[in-house]
């Protein structure tokens, strides 16, 4: 009697997944970003990571290759959102911005970055009927601060993290621009112990004194975590090392508080 044996191959899907959407937006331009699909989602949030900006998106068959900013905060908590009822749009850079420098040195805050954004919020105002949030973390506070300035389709509500409070020639901060504006919900959050000149736990506050007119304005401190990076890198305080579950867990209950 012959002896079978029987070979099963186990495949790793991860269920997280998301799929690259490329929009056109200003003329000879698109807009690439991340769409990741949650089973039965409250809200649809736009982020915004920090730096340049320009993540480089591919995408493949497992889904979307980041080319840069895989370390960063929202990149790395980008499921953690899905897991907690949210759809995610991680935006690129567009197309003309993907150079060395991305978008420093004032396109986040300029009126071809709200014509494209406006695209993307469009594009998932009318995918889903749902609300629709900013979050900004670091210099990418500065994209979400403006477009919630500036948007011409609207948004029902912005988060800052990390925000960049202190002037700097990478952009403009945060502190200099309308927020009086700013008319619907907004949470600030950032760590205790963030050593990034740029984006000190006080300028939290100083944010929120700005914020005349909105609906509704909190301020959250985070305390712990670790660093293994220097002070504004994203593996350190800035970023929220070791307590990105806390973090993500404070945005995603004010986010349903609000909705």
């Amino acid at each position: 009697m012959k002896k079978i044996v029987c070979f099963f191959i186990i495949f790793s899907v991860n269920i997280f997944a998301g799929k690259l959407i490329e929009l056109n937006t200003r003329e000879g331009i698109t807009q690439k970003f991340e769409l990741i699909e949650a089973r039965n989602p409250v809200a649809s949030l736009i982020l915004f990571v920090g730096g340049k900006g320009a993540l480089d998106l591919s995408a493949s068959y497992i889904g979307v290759n980041y080319g840069w900013g895989k370390l960063n905060f929202l990149v790395r908590v980008k499921d953690d959102f899905v897991k907690n009822g949210f759809n995610v749009a991680v935006v690129d850079a567009p197309s003309d911005k993907q150079v060395k420098k991305g978008m420093l040195g004032g396109f986040r805050n300029s009126v071809s970055h709200q014509e494209d954004i406006d695209k993307v919020i469009s594009y998932l105002k009318e995918k889903y009927s749902l609300p629709i949030w900013l979050i900004g973390t670091s210099r990418g506070t500065e994209s979400a601060a403006s477009i919630a300035i500036n948007t011409k389709v609207g948004i029902d509500g912005l988060i800052l993290s990390s925000s960049i409070s202190e002037e700097s020639s990478r952009g403009i901060a945060v502190t200099q621009m309308d927020l009086d504006e700013i008319k619907v919900p907004v949470l600030i959050t950032a760590h205790k112990d963030d050593a990034c000149k740029h984006t000190p736990a006080s300028g939290a506050q100083k944010i929120k004194e700005l914020l005349s007119n909105t609906k509704k304005v909190q301020v959250s401190i985070f305390e712990g975590g670790h660093e293994v990076q220097g002070p504004c890198r994203a593996k350190s305080h800035h970023g929220y090392l070791g307590v990105e579950e806390k973090v993500v867990e404070s945005m995603s209950k004010y986010i349903k508080e609000n909705i």
